[in-house]
């Protein structure tokens, strides 16, 4: 049990309400404060209870399962390119996934039929991870795991589709239009569970860029009140036009392939992808042991300047796992290649760790999965320990400085015993995640 004792609480009370405070105090370190003094009983006293990851998968364009991506990761490379995703004429890279298109449902399940489904059934096919599920089922009955999964697009490019083939007259939608199934957010997850014969509690979670972090969170709260013995997590986004435009006309595109915390970075590179992620009490794998929530609310789409909501969620991922900032071995860090994200992050990141944990950011190998970048990078951030290695970050030449963190450019070998990662999205909806190694 971790709280924050009287006398502690009373220095934070006295720091921030002038006795023996610095009058020049940042805002930001005030609202920090208040907040912490308002969660400190009711959150940071809760540890959670570890989960194995038992097993995970996934797609996206370094290729199709985690070796494939670890290969890439390891040489640096990426697997972004020119913009080619349907008639979109944007000059921007992007990272779309090969073969997609030629993937097919089975006849039972045509009506979920869209891009980001099968995204998911062709992750979901990788690295043995379907026969790691079918075991799980066999362990603990089909209804006693749960589906948590996150995603932002869902199918929103049938919907695209359906809206270019209107009956020309009435308006009327393609009859074989299935909204319920393609577009609505809980497709994914029914989908999921119709694939993998699963019938335990289901819900997705759609929080932008921090969705498929969160789905840990979730998941371990409903194993943890005892609704579900194992759970699948994971996340899928797929490219469409409402995407790209989207950012387009937020200026956060870059032309050329993303570089996360160069001091030259121009924006962000949209890519699509699936990852998931099976969690048990017991097994053999890396341990989930912590995670970090909080949503500062400052912009729809602006970052906190001082990295306010960032800070809280990493603290109390820390808080959650009972583990020091310095027990934390490497940082995978959200690091989007924007101007205002990644100096708000760098800035948390030095606030919370110092100057000397390594760093990276994976996004110019692989580009922003939005609803699927948590799990992603999740997986990248378990493969480092299991693996003895952190990843560098592609494309980035010169690095940032005013930043502040320790970010590599080339990967290195590491003994990390934790490490954390990072997954915030518009809105100022963060989250933190804190992964170990088992004894």
């Amino acid at each position: 049990m971790l709280s924050l004792t009287p006398a502690a609480l009373q220095r934070v009370q006295d720091k921030h309400s002038g006795r023996g405070a610095n009058p020049c105090a940042r805002d930001a370190d005030r609202a920090v404060a208040l907040v912490r003094m308002g969660i400190a009983e009711s959150f940071l006293r809760t540890l959670l209870t570890p989960l194995i990851v038992t097993a995970y998968t996934g797609v996206n364009c370094l290729g199709e399962g985690v070796d494939a991506w670890w290969s890439a990761l390891r040489s640096r490379g990426s697997g972004l390119r020119a913009c080619a995703f349907e008639d979109a004429a944007l000059e921007t890279f992007v990272g779309q996934v090969d073969g997609v298109e030629r993937v097919r449902l089975r006849a039972e399940l045509a009506w979920f039929d869209c891009r980001n489904n099968r995204l998911a059934q062709l992750g979901l096919e990788q690295d043995g991870f379907a026969d790691a599920v079918s075991a799980a089922r066999a362990r603990y009955g089909p209804h006693r795991i749960a589906v948590v999964l996150g995603t932002s697009t869902s199918g929103v490019g049938a919907t695209e589709h359906a809206y270019r083939h209107r009956d020309p007259v009435t308006g009327a939608l393609p009859a074989d239009f299935h909204y319920i199934e393609t577009q609505n957010t809980f497709s994914l997850a029914a989908f999921v569970r119709r694939t993998l014969d699963l019938g335990g509690v289901a819900h997705v979670v759609s929080t932008a860029c921090s969705s498929s972090a969160k789905v840990f969170a979730s998941a371990a709260r409903l194993i943890d009140s005892g609704l579900a013995d194992a759970a699948l997590v994971g996340g899928v986004d797929s490219l469409c036009l409402t995407t790209l435009y989207g950012f387009r006309s937020l200026d956060l595109l870059s032309r050329e392939p993303c570089r996360p915390y160069d001091a030259e970075r121009t924006g962000i590179s949209i890519g699509e992808g699936a990852g998931f992620a099976l969690l048990e009490r017991t097994g053999e794998g890396v341990a989930f042991v912590g995670v970090g929530e909080s949503a500062d609310a400052y912009h729809m789409s602006t970052p906190h300047p001082e990295g306010l909501g960032a800070r809280l969620a990493m603290e109390r991922a820390l808080a959650s796992a009972s583990v020091a900032p310095e027990e934390i071995g490497y940082v995978n860090l959200h690091g989007t290649a924007t101007r205002t994200n990644d100096a708000a992050e760098g800035r948390a990141v030095r606030d919370v760790f110092g100057s000397r944990t390594p760093c990276s950011a994976t996004k110019g190998a692989h580009g922003h999965l939005l609803g699927a970048a948590g799990i992603t990078e999740a997986i990248v951030a378990i493969m480092s320990l299991e693996r003895g290695w952190l990843p560098g970050t592609a494309n980035t030449r010169a690095l940032d400085l005013a930043c502040g963190c320790h970010v590599l450019l080339q990967g290195e070998p590491a003994g990390a015993r934790y490490v954390l990662s990072n997954s915030f999205g518009f809105g100022g909806n963060n989250c933190s995640l804190v992964f170990g190694r088992t004894p």
